[in-house]
């Protein structure tokens, strides 16, 4: 049974989603950085160069090799601009579902790329893949990723009590973690518009990707399970990476 994804490179009209490189640790860490972001997921903060290296360079495309899921890049098909990252993760391959999130940049937000480039990777998960579920998981107050997951089609599901942390800002600048409640969404292959998918049929390219969406804290426990330490680096997704955000 297969228990990886392949390194591929999804292509819509306006955007292409791909593997992490080296060349967007900049843009990366610019896009982290910011407050929506830093509210609503959990990515390090402050998000520094190295943790943008080590997330595009390393941390993501090991979320395709270890089976766990995969991260794409997403830029502007024109531009090559970063737009922001989505993120498969915590994948069942014995009964084909997975969760996503996504991020996307203060500058790309209010022009539909985040339901455009989540609503691809599901058509790619679905048709390509043969998955049979997705899920995303949205802060109660989170109402722009809930906005986006009724666009793309989702059923909400129910809620998750006090499961989840997103961070207050204060007068004085400083964060402060929050209990908040979590709204749970789910997305199957007969809930997509085939005719609508129909455009993006032959828009898969053969290529091949490290995701921003992990605690700080939770990947460097995995890492010493492993036996040995990294140096920080995720980020999150245009939602916690369990939550959704624009």
């Amino acid at each position: 049974m297969t228990t990886t994804f392949p390194d591929v490179t999804i292509s819509t009209d306006r955007l292409v989603l791909r593997p992490f490189e080296e060349e967007d640790v900049t843009a990366l860490a610019e896009m982290m950085n910011d407050e929506q972001i830093t509210a609503w997921t959990p990515a390090p903060h402050p998000y520094t160069h190295t943790d943008a290296h080590a997330w595009a360079t390393a941390l993501s495309h090991e979320e395709r090799t270890s089976g766990r899921g995969i991260v794409f890049a997403v830029a502007e098909f024109l531009t090559h601009r970063l737009v922001g990252t989505v993120h498969l993760r915590d994948t069942d391959w014995r009964t084909r579902t997975t969760g996503i999130s996504y991020v996307t940049a203060p500058w790309a937000r209010g022009e539909g790329y985040a339901s455009e480039s989540v609503l691809a990777v599901a058509r790619w998960l679905f048709r390509e893949q043969q998955f049979e579920r997705l899920e995303l998981r949205t802060a109660a107050d989170n109402t722009a990723a809930q906005q986006v997951a009724q666009k793309i089609g989702c059923i909400s599901e129910g809620v998750l009590r006090n499961a989840w942390t997103v961070r207050t800002q204060a007068a004085d600048g400083s964060w402060t973690d929050t209990r908040t409640d979590l709204i749970v969404w789910s997305l199957l292959p007969e809930d997509l518009d085939e005719d609508d998918a129909d455009s993006f049929d032959g828009a898969y390219d053969a290529y091949g990707a490290y995701d921003t969406s992990d605690s700080r804290e939770a990947r460097e426990g995995r890492e010493v399970r492993r036996g040995h330490t990294i140096h920080p680096a995720h980020a999150a997704t245009a939602d916690r990476n369990r939550p959704v955000t624009r």
